[in-house]
């Protein structure tokens, strides 16, 4: 019985130093703080990703928004042809991001010699133009009795490919009116 005791005895000890071994080794505390820091680490990239993201498509909508009250203050007619040359402009400026979730308006706005301001003409783009006749309210420094602008509104439906589920669709909007250039109005015609 004698031999196994001393053999246990150098087993048990031969475990402790080991053990005590493992306790001062530091090789895999760079594993391990690696490893609780990666889903912070890919959370912060990929919620940058999203937010640059989002960002330019905010400002792809203020330049849809702008392109296209542009391009109607430059005319003094506007025919069929020519309003869907003026909306389809707003593809263009959107890419590389598709179309299908915008949504384009242009109007034209009279604003008569009492300042009530009515819209004269609307066209849209995947969207619903603005009923003619229908009253708008506009900004006070905008509002000159006798003359007219040029509204561009531009909506997005934003859906982020990672945070949908935490945002959900959100909807960016930009909205711009122009002075039109080389007349007092606008004409539409068929």
């Amino acid at each position: 019985m004698t031999p196994i005791i001393p053999s246990l005895t150098a087993t048990v000890a031969s475990l402790r130093q080991r053990l005590s071994g493992c306790a001062r080794d530091e090789r895999g505390v760079s594993a391990v703080e690696f490893a609780l820091l990666l889903p912070l680490m890919v959370t912060l990239y990929l919620g940058g990703v999203e937010v640059s993201q989002g960002l330019t498509i905010d400002r792809k909508v203020t330049l849809v928004a702008r392109t296209v009250a542009d391009l109607a203050a430059q005319a003094t007619s506007i025919s069929n042809a020519d309003m869907t040359n003026i909306l389809n402009a707003s593809t263009a400026v959107l890419l590389p991001y598709s179309i299908t979730g915008a949504k384009v308006t242009v109007s034209q706005v009279t604003i008569d010699a009492n300042g009530n301001a009515t819209v004269t003409w609307s066209d849209s783009k995947n969207g619903t133009a603005r009923a003619t006749g229908s009253t708008v309210v506009l900004p006070t420094a905008l509002n000159i009795p006798s003359s007219s602008l040029i509204w561009s509104e531009v909506s997005y439906e934003y859906k982020p490919v990672i945070g949908y589920v935490i945002t959900g669709t959100m909807n960016l909007t930009d909205q711009i009116y122009m002075r039109p250039r080389l007349s007092d109005s606008v004409n539409r015609v068929s």
